[in-house]
């Protein structure tokens, strides 16, 4: 792993703990996990296949009614 020992990352570790403190290390930690479960649902979300638009029936007329009516003047005009 990068040529790093245990014991090199345990050092670092410690350092890093020394130089933030815990109580900040606690909050970097929050906020690190609330931005990767952001970037999560955001990823699942845009693989989510969007929903189909459904057609808009304005009222008082019926679904494919272009067809309806154009038989309808073929009819008439026989």
């Amino acid at each position: 792993m990068f040529g790093l020992s245990i014991w090199e990352l345990l050092i670092v570790l410690a350092i890093v703990l020394l130089i933030f403190g815990g109580k900040r290390l606690k909050n970097v930690g929050a906020d690190l996990g609330t931005a990767i479960k952001g970037f999560r649902s955001a990823v699942a979300e845009e693989e989510k296949p969007e929903a189909k638009a459904e057609a808009k029936v304005i009222e008082g007329e019926v679904a494919g009614s272009t067809t309806t009516s154009t038989k309808q003047n073929t009819d008439a005009s026989a």
